[in-house]
């Protein structure tokens, strides 16, 4: 899988997240998964996210939140971005 496509659907799922309190883990970053089925399998196999086959949602892990804010940086030129 191309690592730049990774990376940017990592970067589109935190951007488009919101903050949803995943028991009993606390407070994480939620986003809808409607991009492609294997990108997702693959950072959920890296543990940069938690999909489900009964949600059409994923949870980003801290890992994952860590490596997005990076990806903000690298791609966008800013420390994070907060949509609300």
């Amino acid at each position: 899988m191309n690592s730049h496509i990774e990376e940017l659907t990592l970067l589109l799922l935190y951007l488009t997240a919101w903050e949803e309190e995943a028991r009993p883990f606390g407070v994480h970053k939620r986003s809808w998964k409607c991009y492609n089925s294997r990108i997702l399998d693959k950072l959920d196999a890296d543990g940069l996210l938690v999909e489900s086959d009964k949600s059409n949602s994923v949870f980003l892990t801290s890992e994952g939140t860590l490596k997005a804010q990076a990806l903000v940086k690298k791609y966008l030129g800013e420390k994070e971005t907060q949509l609300s």
